[in-house]
């Protein structure tokens, strides 16, 4: 079978799937705008833009437009893989930046499926979700979004099936095309995120933590506002001053990954850490940054109790991971993250925007240790046996790629009149 993956940023969502249909024996061949690491068996091509972003017209259109030149450039590209005669049998595609709008014209017999991450809204639940960074004008943010989901919408058209991470996801896709999403997670490795022994991690010139100490850790991709960062600053004070022998580990860097940028010059990072530094005992906290994957994992297996927050929005691969590796987690009250923790079963909840909550459910589990035990064992074999990749996420992402290569094409109901 002949596959075809198209992701801005490849591999993406789609690390494990690609080389696990190639090794199978498929022709895997990937587009994408950037440098791809390279995978086992899949063929990999940068496509490269012929055209600058707008920089003029009005604000909303921008944002189209530069999808419309992605798809365009990557066109252009499969133009050249079909005059070497590649014609897929299917093509999976994330959408989101636009480069799979036109594959569908080239190709009309190959069946289109697209990763659902998220559908941006003016009735979604994140907008104007946190008092403190308001949208602004309510009805033209609406329609910015609405100009924003165009190309989402177009694709609904174009698809003959889509997956979703989470049900939450999925569903904040409008209906038709909601019935058509499949949820199913990408996966993490349960195997190598276990529960670990004797571990231990550098974390500055002097300090080594180790597996018994007490540590609390937070982790994103970009410490900022939409993953509850200057809710978890703001509670440090109280938290360090009730547990004085605690440490605590924020990985994350300070670009700017979701909702609005912060002042010129400063990073939201930066920003809410001056907030407190003056109130917390700054050698008990410490900035990784982003780092390797084995700190990563290690910083998990020493992790005491682990705190996660998001708006209501993506969940992180990073909740699964700790929760596979058995940590006690403290998460917001938050869709999606009530999909894998439930109060008092496989973690402690707290609505997101309490800080005197979060410190209390972290003391509370600091002082439990058979408490912490038994919410780390129960949220790892949920990991287990909803997100193991190779036993459950991997071979469902399989058989959802070949149903859409092998099923009909998706016809679609007609619109009410």
């Amino acid at each position: 079978m002949n596959l075809l993956f198209v992701h801005q940023n490849f591999p993406g969502q789609f690390r494990h799937l690609a080389p696990a249909l190639a090794a199978r024996g498929d022709k895997v061949v990937a587009l994408t705008m950037n440098d791809a690491a390279a995978l086992p068996g899949v063929a990999t091509i940068r496509t490269r833009l012929d055209y600058a972003n707008a920089t003029d017209g009005h604000p909303w259109s921008r944002d189209f437009d530069a999808k419309v030149i992605r798809a365009h450039a990557t066109l252009k590209s499969a133009r050249g893989l079909a005059a070497q005669g590649f014609v897929p049998d299917a093509i999976v595609a994330h959408p989101g930046w636009g480069e799979s709008l036109f594959l569908k014209q080239l190709w009309p017999q190959a069946k289109l499926g697209i990763y659902c991450e998220y559908f941006y809204s003016g009735d979604n639940p994140e907008t104007g979700f946190d008092p403190e960074f308001p949208v602004g004008d309510v009805l033209e943010n609406a329609c910015r979004l609405q100009i924003r989901s165009t190309t989402a919408r177009l694709h609904f058209d174009l698809a003959d099936a889509a997956i979703a991470p989470t049900r939450w996801q999925a569903d904040s896709f409008p209906q038709p095309f909601r019935n058509r999403i499949s949820v199913v997670h990408e996966g993490v490795d349960t195997d190598l995120l276990a529960p670990g022994g004797e571990v231990s991690l550098q974390v500055g010139p002097e300090t080594s933590l180790r597996r018994g100490d007490e540590v609390i850790t937070f982790v994103n991709r970009n410490l900022e506002p939409y993953r509850g960062y200057h809710v978890f600053m703001r509670a440090l004070p109280e938290l360090l001053a009730r547990r004085p022998r605690a440490h605590v580990l924020i990985v994350g860097g300070a670009d700017i990954g979701y909702g609005p940028a912060p002042p010129p010059g400063e990073s939201w990072r930066s920003l809410f850490y001056a907030e407190v530094a003056g109130r917390i005992d700054r050698s008990r906290v410490h900035f990784l940054g982003r780092i390797a994957y084995r700190d990563f994992r290690a910083l998990l297996q020493l992790s005491s109790v682990h705190v996660y927050l998001t708006y209501p929005f993506v969940l992180s691969w990073s909740l699964i991971e700790a929760m596979s590796v058995g940590c006690a987690i403290v998460a917001s009250d938050t869709g999606p993250v009530t999909e894998v923790v439930t109060d008092g079963e496989t973690g402690r909840l707290f609505p997101f925007f309490d800080g005197a909550a979060l410190v209390a459910r972290v003391c509370e589990l600091l002082e439990a240790p058979a408490e912490r035990q038994r919410l780390g064992t129960a949220a790892r074999a949920l990991a287990v046996a909803r997100f193991d990749r190779r036993t459950i996420c991997l071979p469902q992402q399989v058989a959802w790629v070949d149903a859409l290569a092998s099923g009909p094409a998706q016809s679609w109901p007609a619109p009410p009149e």
